[in-house]
């Protein structure tokens, strides 16, 4: 068995992480036509038959519209271009959704023409970003598909019109990998062709074609980190699906141009809308332009930075089937909850007026402000009036039990009397300690019982948590209400556990619970001095730390040789890592020698979702491994994907095991990549060990 395999990094930057759409808006109009073609002779074969010919086929599309852009905001009336391509006389041409969705107007420059001709729309697909639309006028050139497999290697070249320039071009290059990733924060395609036949903005949507001038794929991208480094739609995924569009049909589409964004410290992820096409499911919804789609059927969206999760619901129930939808209208701040082909959207109701709260006109507070607590693990909007502060850690037994934030005009009288507004947010992931939510809510609810009147318990859900709350009035005598809740996340309830107190003095203060209710979130990591309580690693095996002490995991007793040292990128630190094994050097460099990488980062949180730290990682195993597939992971703390190799290094060879995860907490906080290579059958005792202990413990170089 061939035991040398080649020396893999840790992080390799993925092309996806500056994947640009190459036909992106490129300036004004053209002032130019192109330049006249010989037109076609009466009874003349109208399929180009050589890549001489291709121009004749190929045209340049001008997209006019109004968007809403998430960091530049409105753009009324602007122009955009991109390329397209003739695949029927009848004036059928295939382009890419990005270049042609919510455009008020097209206008398509033919080859040989001085004017432009008008088009329209037959159908459009959000999540494979293909378009095909109808040209006036018929009796045009045309390109056919190629029939042979696009293998690496192949031959290939670009045809298009790209920077909105009329003057036709073609680039030439190869087919580097037949079967990419095509995961972006624009669309999600199972397979796309990547090539090193140069594609500039404008570009896209145009024929990638063979030396025969038959098309191989449709380009859509190109990256800006890796140098010849393009993207195209491979034929046999794009067929099926321009087949459904020519005959007027979207194709797992809701009637939005969307992009997957998240905000900077990670609390709020989705589909950002950058227009709306009218009369589509969207558009009945009540959907705007500057919305965020946060959730669809419940899931939340673009958790890791792409647009798969949003086309994987809709590839499984279909765009025209009832789906619950959330969103954010983040000019107003507003959560609206709908239906797509069902309810519209509406303003989600107040939690407080649920519970009987009323706020009068004028009675609220005139300013509120953002705190979080000393660890930044919590963060909750407050009135500003509440200038009195403690973010101080939530300590039993001497010891960090979890995060704590209190706020009031003065909290020593919030906690000694009933006359005194004011909140107090507790966070623990020792759920089990206080044994889960309802015990421990019955537990607290008994110490107010005696000083207030139970009004009640209500069911609590606001698409982030869930739990209880019971509602007191007449605390003390006074009229003062009080409000506990208690809560644990919907997607990993025992991740964590939230305790939150409000007290609720004026009808100021109902407005107060209000925002607190809708601002209320757990935003970084949970301190916890009981994570490693009772302590000892499981026979055979040690615990072992990084440096840092920032991390933790068990390794085999016989693992001797461990390094903790930082995770280094480009010679920077970019977060903790934990390399054991019997042999570091062995393992590295042979598929003989088991042993383990854990690391996590920051850093990279912000940069790229843990799918496409798995793809970038994937490429360094094909060629010597067997790959077994991609699977779903879920753990008490952490969630992600793994691939699993087998054969590495040959029939017989390693195992190689491969899992990029995000914590449930709070997924930007740090990304994980965990590596396991396992040389025997009784070594999957080790992985499930390994899976069982990792852990980020504190704060990460």
């Amino acid at each position: 068995m061939d035991t040398k395999k080649p020396v893999w990094t840790l992080f390799v930057l993925p092309a996806a992480l500056a994947v640009i759409l190459a036909g992106c808006g490129t300036g004004p109009s053209p002032t130019e036509q192109p330049a006249a073609t010989e037109a076609a002779e009466p009874g003349e074969d109208l399929a180009i038959a050589s890549l001489e010919e291709v121009e004749r086929a190929t045209v340049l599309i001008e997209a006019q519209g109004t968007f809403i852009d998430p960091e530049f905001g409105m753009q009324v009336n602007v122009a955009g271009s991109g390329s397209g391509f003739f695949i029927d006389p009848s004036g059928i041409v295939v382009t890419n959704n990005h270049v042609v969705t919510g455009a008020a107007l097209l206008r398509v420059h033919v080859p040989g023409e001085d004017k432009p001709r008008n088009a329209r729309i037959l159908g459009v697909s959000e999540c494979s970003d293909l378009a095909v639309i109808d040209v006036d006028g018929e009796g045009f050139p045309f390109l056919e598909w190629r029939q042979d497999e696009a293998g690496v290697g192949l031959e290939v070249y670009t045809a298009g019109y790209p920077l909105g320039d009329p003057e036709f071009t073609m680039t030439k290059g190869i087919v580097s990998k037949a079967q990419a990733d095509g995961e972006t924060s624009w669309a999600s395609i199972d397979a796309v062709l990547e090539h090193d036949a140069t594609i500039n903005p404008g570009n896209s949507g145009g024929p990638l074609v063979d030396a025969e001038g038959r098309v191989v794929g449709v380009n859509y991208a190109s990256s800006l980190v890796a140098r010849n480094q393009y993207f195209a739609i491979r034929a046999d995924e794009a067929l099926p699906i321009i087949d459904q569009l020519r005959d007027d049909q979207d194709v797992d589409s809701i009637g939005v141009n969307g992009v997957a964004v998240a905000n900077e410290d990670g609390s709020l992820s989705g589909i950002w809308v950058s227009s709306v096409a009218s009369g589509s499911p969207a558009d009945q919804a009540g959907v705007q332009p500057g919305d965020i789609i946060t959730s669809l059927e419940g899931l939340v969206l673009a958790t890791d930075g792409t647009m798969a999760d949003y086309c994987d619901v809709l590839r499984t129930h279909g765009a025209d089937a009832t789906l619950s939808l959330e969103v954010l209208r983040y000019a107003t701040g507003e959560v609206l909850s709908g239906q797509l082909n069902g309810r519209a959207l509406e303003a989600t109701a107040s939690f407080t007026n649920e519970i009987g709260g009323d706020v009068p006109s004028g009675a609220g507070y005139p300013a509120y402000t953002y705190i979080q607590d000393d660890y930044g693990a919590l963060q909750v909007e407050i009135p500003a009036d509440w200038a009195q502060v403690d973010g101080s850690p939530w300590v039993e037994e001497g010891k960090v039990f979890g995060a704590s934030l209190w706020a009031a005009p003065d909290l020593q009288a919030f906690v000694n009397t009933w006359e005194t507004p004011g909140v107090l947010f507790d966070v623990t992931a020792n759920v089990g300690a206080l044994g889960g939510a309802s015990a421990y809510l019955d537990q607290l609810s008994d110490d107010f019982q005696g000083a207030c009147t139970l009004e009640g318990r209500e069911a609590y859900d606001d698409g982030v948590y869930q739990g209880a709350a019971d509602i007191f009035s007449n605390c003390g005598g006074t009229g003062t209400s009080y409000v506990l809740l208690v809560a644990t996340p919907i997607e990993a309830p025992d991740a964590f556990l939230i305790e939150l107190h409000v007290q609720i003095v004026s009808d100021a203060d109902w407005e107060a619970l209000d925002r607190i209710l809708a601002s209320f979130d757990v935003v970084g990591t949970i301190p916890n001095e009981f994570a490693n309580a009772g302590g000892e690693a499981a026979a055979g095996y040690r615990e072992v730390y990084d440096d840092y002490q920032s991390m933790r995991v068990e390794v085999p007793a016989g693992w001797g040789d461990v390094d903790g040292r930082p995770w280094v990128y480009e010679g920077e630190v970019i977060g903790g890592m934990i390399s054991a094994a019997p042999d570091l050097e062995a393992f590295t460099t042979t598929w003989d020698t088991p042993g383990m990488v854990f690391g996590a980062s920051d850093d990279l949180a912000s940069l790229l979702g843990y799918v496409e730290l798995l793809n970038a990682e994937r490429a360094g195993f094909m060629d010597a491994c067997e790959l077994d597939g991609r699977y779903d992971y879920e753990d008490p703390l952490y969630r992600g994907k793994y691939d699993l190799f087998v054969k590495c290094g040959g029939p017989g060879g390693a195992t190689f095991f491969q899992l990029a995860a995000v914590s449930k907490e709070s997924q930007f906080d740090y990304l994980i990549l965990v590596k396991v290579q396992l040389g025997q059958t009784d070594d999957a005792a080790i992985l499930e060990q390994i899976l069982n202990t990792f852990e980020v413990v504190g704060a990460l170089p």
